[in-house]
């Protein structure tokens, strides 16, 4: 089972016991819960997969929260030959690192569709 979540203007594809680093959340602390519900796409052990449009209703994600990183550091260098100019600028990303504890999906979204083309029975009334 996986799911494919909207967090910030990216998505992130995740399934039970998986770790993932988010951009930084900054109200959550340690073990703190986090609940994701922009679902876009859901695949469940029966190989169902359900699209959403554009976002699953009845299905969220929970996280646990585990640490408060940092990421590595990014060099920008920026040059200009011949005109002595030279600047060298570093960058650490803040980052929330979290654990993703269950994928919680309602049971009207794992019902089957109506099935509306079958024949249906004619009860005859014996005459």
């Amino acid at each position: 089972m996986y799911a494919i979540f909207n967090h910030k203007g990216k998505q992130y594809k995740v399934s039970k016991n998986d770790f993932l680093k988010l951009p930084k959340i900054s109200d959550l602390k340690k073990n703190d819960t986090l609940t994701l519900e922009d679902i876009t796409l859901l695949k469940t052990e029966n190989n169902d997969i359900t699209i959403g449009t554009p976002i699953i209703k009845d299905a969220k994600v929970k996280a646990k929260v585990i640490d408060h990183i940092r990421d590595n550091k990014i060099i920008v260098f920026k040059k200009k030959r011949r005109h002595n100019y030279r600047r060298k600028i570093g960058h650490r990303q803040d980052l929330t690192l979290v654990k993703i504890e269950e994928i919680i999906t309602s049971s009207s979204s794992n019902k089957k569709p109506k099935e509306e083309n079958q024949p249906k029975k004619e009860v005859s009334d014996g005459s």
